[in-house]
């Protein structure tokens, strides 16, 4: 459910806006890194003060892809640098942050160039932040003084009925994604028990993935050290033939490959056709690799998310 009272605030004064919904005004629809975005940050704080809220969750986090969207051009890092470890550790669906680094992930979606989430305090408080400058703000409260407040900071907050970024606004007719309990884990047993290798992809962050080569001796020990809430997928194990293995990426559509370095490191390149003569440099000295289909035609058969300690399925894939 999405909380009674939800506000769009931007730096968009209504009156510059068209019949049609166009914006006919002078701002950028950039971040100004500056007083603007301060306004913004300062809004939102407002809020989450008149909310009663001091954390929130992090949800459905993402990382830039192979194509990158953002109005700005990324950053290392991707806008988490001094938030987040370089490895993204405690940047997780369901992860708690406090209001102050809830802020600054705020900031970072602003800028365009990095990180994306949800941020959440289940059904008392919600912080969206989506194209052009739009921040939806989602209350249990009216928060009259912070609506107040946000006029103050030359902002415009305006009521509406929901974010257009809460889940299930669009009604997507998704498919639920397998929970990882103890039955999903036998049948990467049994696939074990023939295949004797399989890959494993974890990820934990969208566009940001951890790749492992499983065995029969050391899936207790991966399955241990897996992230919460991750997605995994069971690929086929690596092949020896490298050359060929590259040979094979499909020539139209972007594929991935996997390949495993001399000392053992697992990497990963989302490539097309114009990739080719810098992945047979990269893979020159590799042991093993696996082409991967493209992404609008991988069937999954062994995929699942990891519920909770408690054993419910709250990542939403």
């Amino acid at each position: 459910m999405s909380p009674s009272f939800t506000y769009r605030i931007t730096k968009y004064d209504p009156a510059d806006f068209a019949e049609s919904g166009a914006y006919n005004g002078a701002e950028e629809e950039v971040s100004d890194h500056g007083p603007v975005e301060a306004a913004y940050l300062a809004a939102v704080a407002a809020f989450a003060e008149a909310s009663g809220v001091e954390r929130l969750e992090v949800r459905e986090p993402e990382v830039p892809g192979f194509v990158n969207f953002g109005l700005e051009a990324p950053v290392e890092g991707h806008g988490l640098s001094g938030l987040f470890p370089p490895d993204l550790t405690g940047y997780h669906d369901g992860a708690e942050v406090s209001v102050p680094v809830a802020l600054e992930l705020v900031r970072a979606m602003l800028r365009d160039n990095g990180a994306w989430c949800r941020l959440e305090a289940g059904n008392a408080f919600t912080v969206h932040v989506g194209y052009d400058q739009y921040v939806y703000v989602g209350s249990d409260r009216p928060c009259a003084k912070a609506v107040a407040r946000t006029r103050e900071f030359g902002l415009f907050p305006v009521a509406i009925t929901a974010s257009p970024w809460a889940v299930g606004f669009d009604d997507e007719d998704d498919e639920a994604v397998e929970v990882a309990d103890e039955g999903f884990w036998e049948r990467v047993r049994a696939a074990l028990d023939i295949h004797k290798e399989l890959l494993m992809e974890e990820t934990c962050v969208r566009h940001a993935s951890r790749w492992h080569r499983l065995t029969p001796g050391n899936l207790k020990a991966v399955l241990a050290e897996l992230g919460p809430r991750s997605l995994v997928t069971i690929w086929p194990g690596l092949e020896s033939d490298v050359r060929a293995v590259v040979a094979a990426l499909p020539e139209e559509e972007p594929g991935g490959l996997v390949w495993e370095e001399p000392d053992g490191t697992l990497r990963y390149a989302t490539v097309d056709d114009t990739g080719y003569p810098e992945l047979v440099a990269l893979t020159a000295g590799a042991r093993a690799a696996r082409c991967l289909p493209p992404f609008d035609e991988r069937s999954l058969s062994l995929c699942a998310a990891l519920p909770d300690s408690d054993g419910v399925l709250r990542a939403r894939w």
